[in-house]
């Protein structure tokens, strides 16, 4: 009879070794997302058709799909017109000299629906070759400017100028509207809003009026001022919006080398940071920030205060020439007001006092110093490679760029990371634009463990079964055995041999069970063995069939995985080992297949040709690069 077990075992084995054996040979290969053979399919992105020259237009618009800030402002601006009243956008707010018919659709935001929608086209994911159209964004464009776009052969950057201000303006613009909404709901509430009686008040004016005094004057301040405070704290409320992200501010500050004035400083707006490539074999992008932020020094300039010095000079000079002491009083009152404003304002010289000529005025030499201010979410930069002489020709000068920029001071330092690039092969009259875009997935649809709990916005909130294992706690036994420490082991029966745990690695121990008392204190209940001394022999006979069985599932497994073309031979998980009585596990044991980061693969996009291109490959676009975007990179990214 005890032969009869063993033979049952050996039949279920021998089914089980045949089963696993079709599967890895004739089942199917499934690919998930995240693959490491993902990238062989096809289609991955959308291509943009180009028929009639509208590279320019196709490489600027892929490159902008990639920016994750970007599409994040398109989907909050968007979403913020559409839940706010109509009325609020449609009331016009005037602003400077602005025609009422752009001020409406600048309210409107035509432009930023309409690259929000294309946008969203190309950050589709399909399962096959997909290619669309820009006429619909370019119809877009016509209509928010009333005037046709040209195709014969215009410039990618004044392309991605045109449409980074118009969104900036339509930011501006939008924001106008709401303040301007806000302080009229604001005034209407102030207006209508029923106050308490105050009778100490309403004694102390009727006493003014008795004594006939106006006591109306204070309550019309009292009011206003009231008024005024509540719409400023409505309006204030808006002041920490965020902005459009392509916009950032740089300030410039004259210093005159004659007298050491500083006027106050301008500070101007860009949305593409344009830069002038050196006319050399080679440079780097470093170099060309350098030249755009050195000091610069400009000859035959008429500082403020060296006029006003000027003038100050040639009244002492007609008053030491002047007999009449009228005159010299006057001369004198003038005098001190113009060293007035020399140590005060020299901007703003007295408006009484007559100035010599501007042309008679003394020149010097000043230094101008620009500095950024305003650091943007994305940094556009344009690499200026015109060179204007008798004619115009392309500087085709090599620049290195890098990965992750550094702007900044050292007390201020902000990081960039490449995000895409626009390069251009070709002459200064004609060539072909290309984009590359990083294959990042953007955090509010980050989801790189889509079948494993997730927390918002963040990789994943629970630690992976597969990498690691959990540890049940066991109970102490009295007799040392190497197994009491060692997770998932069975315990092994009374004077049995420490080598007979190794084969209860698939499952917990149940001889020995750990319980919690009322006390709080644990206690361990063991199971009564029943005829263990009849079934020993069966049960190491099953045992050592099933290991037996176990190794062969394991090498058919390796064989199967390394025949297959998609699978990388050697990256097979490995079975544990026993070392020293314990169980010990190698690093490769449920690891998942190596495959390339996912920061370094990248679009190659050329209207609808598309392939995959390498982080080396796209930095070594030196002689061909033209446009640059990096990001600001957060304090806790998400990994992309």
């Amino acid at each position: 009879m005890p032969e009869r077990p063993l033979t049952v075992a050996t039949y279920a084995a021998g089914a089980s070794l045949a089963a696993i054996t079709l599967f890895y040979v004739f089942a199917p290969n499934y690919f998930l997302d995240g693959d490491s053979n993902a990238r062989s399919k096809k289609g991955v992105v959308v291509g943009l058709s180009n028929p009639a020259n509208d590279c320019f237009i196709n490489s600027v618009l892929q490159a902008l799909a990639g920016l994750t800030d970007l599409r994040i402002y398109l989907i909050r601006e968007n979403h913020r017109r559409k839940i706010d009243e109509p009325w609020v956008y449609q009331e016009i707010v005037e602003y400077k000299d602005t025609p009422e018919w752009k001020t409406q659709g600048l309210q409107a935001g035509l432009v930023t629906k309409g690259l929000k929608d294309i946008l969203d086209s190309l950050n589709e994911r399909p399962i096959y070759k997909k290619t669309i159209s820009a006429a619909p964004f370019i119809r877009v464009l016509e209509t928010a400017f009333k005037q046709r776009i040209s195709r014969q052969q215009q410039d990618a950057q004044e392309f991605l100028q045109v449409v980074a201000e118009r969104l900036c303006d339509e930011y501006h613009a939008g924001r106008r509207a709401r303040l301007a909404a806000k302080k009229k709901s604001g005034i209407e509430a102030s207006t209508n809003k029923a106050e308490p009686i105050d009778g100490d008040v309403v004694q102390e004016r009727l006493a003014k009026l008795a004594n006939g005094e106006n006591g109306s004057a204070d309550a019309t301040d009292s009011n206003g001022k009231t008024r005024k405070d509540e719409v400023e704290a409505v309006v204030s409320e808006s002041e920490d919006e965020d902005g459009f992200p392509m916009e950032g501010k740089y300030e410039s500050q004259i210093e005159c080398q004659k007298c050491g004035f500083k006027p106050k400083p301008t500070e101007s707006t860009f949305c593409t940071l344009t830069l002038n490539v050196p006319q050399s074999s080679s440079t780097s992008l470093n170099t060309c920030l350098d030249g755009f932020f050195k000091t610069e020094y400009v000859d035959d300039f008429k500082c403020e205060k060296c006029r006003l010095v000027h003038a100050r000079d040639l009244l002492e000079l007609r008053m030491s020439h002047s007999d009449s002491e009228s005159f010299k009083e006057s001369m004198r009152e003038a005098i001190a007001k113009l060293q007035h404003a020399i140590d005060t304002d020299p901007e703003h010289p007295p408006p009484d006092v007559q100035l010599p000529p501007m042309r008679d005025a003394p020149t010097c030499k000043i230094a101008k110093h620009t500095r950024l201010t305003g650091f943007p979410k994305i940094m556009a930069i344009h690499l200026s490679r015109s060179i204007y002489n008798s004619i115009s020709q392309k500087n085709s000068a090599k620049v290195s760029f890098p990965e992750q920029l550094l702007m900044g001071s050292l007390l201020n330092r902000k990081k960039y990371k490449l995000l895409g690039t626009v390069t251009h092969k070709g002459s200064h009259h004609s060539g072909h634009y290309e984009s590359f875009r990083r294959q990042n997935v953007s955090i509010p649809y980050s989801t790189p463990n889509a079948f494993q709990a997730s927390g918002v916005f963040t990789k994943s909130a629970t630690a992976s079964p597969a990498s690691t294992p959990r540890i049940a706690a066991m109970q102490k036994s009295e007799a040392p055995s190497p197994v009491a420490s060692t997770p998932y082991l069975a315990t092994p029966p009374e004077g049995g041999s420490p080598n007979q745990s190794v084969e209860g690695l698939d499952r917990p121990s149940t001889d020995s069970t750990p319980q919690t008392s009322l006390n709080g204190q644990s206690s361990t209940r063991r199971t009564p063995p029943s005829s263990a001394k009849d079934r020993e022999s069966d049960s190491l006979s099953l045992k050592s069939v099933a290991a037996s069985a176990r190794s062969t599932v394991f090498r058919i497994s390796n064989s199967a995985r390394n025949s297959r073309p998609s699978s990388p031979a050697g990256k097979t998980p490995v079975a544990p080992s026993t070392t020293n009585g314990k169980a010990s596990t190698s690093k490769s044991n449920g690891s998942k297949p190596k495959r390339r980061k996912q920061n370094d693969r990248w679009w190659r996009i050329s209207d609808e040709k598309i392939k995959e291109a390498k982080t080396s490959e796209v930095l070594g676009m030196q002689r061909e690069v033209y446009l640059l975007f990096y990001e600001l990179e957060r304090e806790g990214p998400a990994e992309s």
